[in-house]
């Protein structure tokens, strides 16, 4: 049968696709217009904050029983690197295995992709944010680097010489000896390499881009050029274009200071990049780790974008500080007015274990409690404060929360001396309220922790 469409019904359709399209937008992750440092999705601000137990999350075998517990502790993000180190032994690579053992880069592996989608359903479904790491830097060094399918010697389409890349890279990443992030057209201009590089991206973003609950970062702690993240970022926003859609994008570079000149590329470049992730600032502590990121957040303050933090460090099994420092990081990041906060996997972070989970838990009692996104950080109305020993999360003259990572007493200035005001104390790792609330009067108050624990005093 060859029948004409009505002209008719080509307009509805038309219409309906073009009202599906406005509807798509208004439901996608974007930065909340009232207050630019935070997101908004589905029309509504969003305060991130999640753990998980692995980077390349997708590929793990009992994703929906995770992402299920996640949701069940109040987390609503994490953390996605597109990696496939194979030190697991349930990890596949994105590419076709022939039966040489060598790799097609024009043929695609379906399970990989098909793990991908299955992972980008289910975190919609439970409306988890996903922040994508596209270029997993350490998968393209060392061990990682010898079994890549994009190294020459294990793939049928490019040799060293046509390529222009190595065979072996036995130094750190920060050394920057691959030229894999060379290829660009802006540094080295290896277009036998580009194109693949493209081919992935673009397989990617097929199944990426019709979700909102995407955000799209660049690279994983790396140290090369910034041509090659702005490179990326453009390449990844033009194509979103294309599709009628809009996302966001970032980079996180390697160095633990954020004041180092590599993060200037982040900062410094709001056409660029929508958000910067500060994620590495997570390897400071106490005192330090606050300050470093307030002044950071002070000199964006012009044009506020989210700071967020996808790797929180921290965990008695690790090398990047302990328990106590990933949970001081983690209620530091949130009262210091950045936008996401995620505990890293284990053994570098606490993942989703018991303590990440009272955490979350208790955050959630508090948003509940607070408008996260009319409060600033108070420090400023504290008295009688050591270093690292309280911290002020407040929306002046109207409710106050006073974060004590090890217990101690401060006084907080509430600025009204007229108003009735009451103190309620949060034991963060039971996740429960003290009995009952304590009348106090005066615009000055006392605020003395019930221990040495983790509390959080709320004054209303």
């Amino acid at each position: 049968m060859n029948q004409r469409i009505p002209w008719i019904v080509v307009g509805m359709l038309l219409l309906y696709g073009s009202l599906f399209a406005a509807e798509a937008a208004d439901q996608r992750i974007s930065i909340y217009p009232a207050n630019p440092a935070y997101w908004q999705y589905k029309g509504q601000a969003v305060l991130l904050v999640g753990g998980s137990k692995d980077d390349s999350l997708f590929q793990i075998p009992d994703i929906k029983a995770h992402l299920d517990l996640l949701a069940s502790v109040g987390g609503n993000y994490v953390r996605n690197t597109m990696s496939s180190r194979m030190d697991h032994d349930f990890e596949v690579q994105a590419f076709r295995r022939l039966d040489n053992g060598q790799y097609d880069l024009d043929q695609w592996n379906d399970e990989y992709w098909q793990r991908f989608a299955r992972f980008l359903k289910l975190t919609h479904e439970r409306d988890i944010i996903v922040q994508i790491e596209v270029w997993a830097t350490f998968d393209y060094y060392r061990e990682n680097w010898a079994a890549h399918p994009m190294n020459p010697k294990n793939n049928i389409n490019y040799t060293v010489k046509t390529s222009g890349l190595p065979v072996t890279v036995d130094s750190h990443p920060t050394q920057t000896k691959n030229n894999f992030f060379r290829s660009i057209p802006a540094v080295n201009n290896q277009a036998v390499v580009l194109q693949y590089q493209q081919r992935f991206v673009d397989k990617m973003l097929s199944y990426s881009l019709p979700y909102g609950h995407v955000l799209y970062c660049m690279d994983n702690e790396t140290s090369v050029t910034p041509e090659w993240g702005w490179y990326w970022s453009r390449y990844i926003r033009d194509k979103a274009r294309a599709s009628g859609v809009t996302v966001c994008t970032t980079e996180m570079w390697d160095a633990w200071d954020l004041a180092n000149p590599m993060h200037n590329a982040t900062f410094d470049h709001p056409e660029i990049y929508a958000f910067v992730d500060i994620s590495q600032n997570n390897h400071q502590k106490g005192q330090a780790h606050w300050d470093n990121a307030q002044k950071q957040r002070a000199r964006i303050a012009a044009k506020r974008r989210p700071l967020n933090c996808v790797k929180i460090y921290g965990a008695d099994t690790g090398r990047f500080g302990n328990d106590r420092d990933a949970l001081e990081r983690f209620w530091r990041n949130v009262f210091g007015g950045l936008a996401s906060a995620r505990f890293h996997r284990p053994d570098s972070g606490l993942g989703l274990n018991d303590k990440a989970q009272a955490s979350l838990l208790s955050m959630r009692l508090l948003t509940r409690e607070i408008d996260v996104f009319a409060s600033e950080p108070h420090n400023d109305l504290l008295t009688d404060r050591q270093s690292n020993e309280a911290y002020c999360f407040a929306q002046p003259g109207h409710t106050y929360a006073v974060f004590f990572p090890n217990g101690g007493a401060v006084g907080l200035n509430v600025q009204v001396a007229d108003k009735p005001k009451s103190v309620r104390w949060l034991n963060i790792l039971t996740h429960t309220w003290q009995d009952g609330a304590t009348p106090v009067t005066g615009s000055a108050i006392t605020l003395n922790a019930p221990s040495k624990d983790y509390w959080m005093a709320l004054v209303k």
